[in-house]
């Protein structure tokens, strides 16, 4: 598995396994699933109601607790001095572990700087070896940076081959921050099969258009984080080191960048309203 390595020198994984809405009661066979044909990331977030899942599978994996890289995030309900700081600990037990690997804020609200500054304490407390932000839009990081101690290592956005986010992965850069792509397939895995630009690129390497959308991002830096139940498609998600695109088909496949849609933008009161009110 090839890696990076994060603005405070800890290596991560480019790419793992995503739980968000894998239900709790088959959380704990979904990655041990994934451990077995390879990963050794696993993504979790106090919201999604399956850490205790993922405790369990570290628990009776077998692995040792340093090869595997855990990440989770503390929602907006646990924001705060003092209310985030015992989330944590919470997610700790849950997750069976003494630390995580990776500690992010999901969302960019509520009291998210006293969340951050919990964060904080946690990395100095050994709870987290790096922390981060998820779904923080360049103007919300660039404000929290300037005003934190420790700058995120990263920020977990919706990235795919159709939002590619190149200028918040530029601004990011200035303080070593690297980009993480949740919904890395579109949360429509029928639009990138059937894309023919990816159809046609897959074809020439021998490979499927999910692994050329996953290798677009994974040669781009980003590490991407997809979701699934179904361990043959464990198998085809990771297997995307084996091979390279050439220069004019990442500037092709660059081509199908699109502006977000406002309906789903965090810059849309409505869906900031609907975010906070989970």
């Amino acid at each position: 598995m090839e890696t990076i390595t994060l603005n405070n020198g800890v290596r991560m994984p480019l790419l793992g396994y995503g739980v968000f809405r894998v239900r709790p009661d088959e959380c704990c066979r979904c990655v041990l699933d994934a451990l077995s044909v390879g990963y050794r990331s696993i993504d979790t977030a106090q919201a999604y109601d399956n850490e205790a899942g993922v405790g369990q599978a570290i628990a009776t994996c077998g692995l040792p607790r340093q090869e595997l890289f855990i990440t989770t995030k503390v929602w907006i309900s646990e924001a705060g001095d003092g209310r985030a700081d015992r989330s944590i600990d919470e997610s700790l037990t849950r997750l069976r572990t003494d630390y995580v690997d990776l500690l992010l804020v999901h969302q960019p609200y509520g009291d998210y700087y006293g969340t951050y500054r919990a964060l904080e304490r946690a990395l100095q407390a050994g709870k987290a070896r790096a922390i981060g932000v998820s779904n923080f839009y360049s103007d919300r990081y660039v404000d929290l940076t300037l005003h934190a101690d420790v700058p995120p290592a990263i920020n977990q956005l919706l990235t795919n081959v159709f939002i590619q986010r190149h200028t918040e992965e530029q601004e990011m850069s200035q303080w070593g921050g690297r980009l993480m792509a949740w919904g890395p397939l579109a949360q429509d895995p029928g639009r990138i099969a059937g894309h023919p630009l990816l159809r046609a690129i897959a074809a020439a390497h021998g490979k499927t258009p999910t692994q050329i959308a996953l290798r677009y991002l994974v040669q781009r830096g980003i590490v991407a984080i997809p979701k699934t139940t179904r361990v043959e498609r464990m198998r085809e998600n990771i297997d995307v080191f084996d091979f390279a695109l050439t220069d004019d088909e990442m500037q092709s496949i660059g081509l199908l960048d699109r502006p977000l849609d406002y309906d789903r933008s965090h810059a849309n009161p409505k869906e900031v309203r609907r975010i906070c009110m989970l």
